[in-house]
């Protein structure tokens, strides 16, 4: 997206570039973008610009969810849970663009919380069934945080892993980063 080579992206990158992806997706404008990445308006004009021209699919999907939100007066998850979306007949211009902000973040970040549900419910359900002492504690956006007993942090670790990339079958691979510490903090 930055046009720089995959192993050459930096952390602060990766994270600008998930702000502009996720953001121009759930309908973030230039001033917001802007200050999400303490940079210029003119700045996040150009990256919205710039990605909507590249990735010009991004932009007939969010107009389409759009046009079948205000046909349909709902949206879907992946997982089929409606949301509707009564703002997007209101005469307010203010409360129609929230609505179509609401129609193009559900069916994504929906499905997301979707997934870690599904995720969560799996872990937890595996590691009772196999009778570790580990436990599901938290659920934190798309992280699952597990107390495990220093024996179990392999076990653990694979059960995460195939429980959270297996949660549902996508066109594309679910992949998952995870760290051990002695707290949350530790493990960041």
């Amino acid at each position: 997206m930055l046009g720089i080579p995959l192993d050459e992206v930096t952390k602060e990158q990766r994270s600008s570039a998930k702000a502009v992806n996720f953001g121009i997706v759930y309908g973030i404008g230039e001033f917001s973008l802007a200050q999400d990445l303490h940079i210029s308006v003119k700045e996040a004009k150009a990256y919205i610009d710039s990605y909507l021209e590249k990735y010009h699919g991004v932009r007939r999907y969010m107009e389409e969810i759009k046009e079948k939100a205000k046909r349909d007066g709902y949206v879907k998850t992946l997982m089929n849970r409606i949301r509707y979306i009564p703002e997007l007949k209101s005469p307010n211009f203010n409360i129609r663009q929230f609505g179509e902000r609401v129609a193009l973040n559900t069916p994504i970040q929906g499905t997301a919380a979707d997934i870690i549900k599904l995720a969560m419910v799996r872990v937890d359900q595996r590691l009772i069934s196999e009778g570790l002492k580990s436990r599901l504690i938290l659920q934190v956006h798309d992280e699952l945080i597990v107390e495990a007993a220093e024996n179990e942090v392999d076990a653990v670790k694979k059960i995460l892993a195939e429980e959270m990339q297996g949660a549902m079958d996508l066109n594309v691979p679910l992949k998952v980063d995870m760290s051990v510490g002695h707290s949350w903090y530790d493990a960041k």
